[in-house]
């Protein structure tokens, strides 16, 4: 089992930057793909960007340049550093954990989930 406590959003200006932590409790997180999704009202669950355990990465293309994904396995946390934020970039952002080592884009394949953490911002 993995509890997953986000961290880090909060209400920041367009052009302006946040960083978002998720820190992972149980003994998978190391050996599993760790992503942050985010869920604008009325629209779907979406991947923003992924990462396997020997950190191969995947964005979306809409923050592609804008956002880096690192993470830490000694200390069991995945962190979002968010750059140039759009007011399109406002959304609930949620972490999650796939147990099989394979970055996959669907939601429903993710094991584990954080409470999500809001983030807003402003024009």
């Amino acid at each position: 089992q993995v509890q997953l406590v986000e961290s880090g959003g909060g209400l920041v200006q367009a052009g302006g930057s946040l960083r978002l932590s998720c820190a992972a409790s149980g003994h998978t997180f190391s050996s599993a793909v760790a992503a942050w999704f985010r869920q604008a009202p009325g629209k779907q669950r979406e991947l923003v960007a992924a990462i396997t355990s020997a950190g191969r990465l995947n964005y979306a293309d809409s923050v592609k340049g804008r956002f880096t994904l690192s993470r830490d396995n000694a200390k069991n946390t995945v962190y979002l550093q968010m750059n140039s934020l759009e007011p399109e970039d406002t959304a609930v952002y949620y972490c999650a954990v796939r147990k099989v080592n394979i970055i996959v884009t669907s939601s429903e394949r993710y094991n584990y989930w954080g409470q999500g953490t809001q983030v807003t911002v402003s024009s």
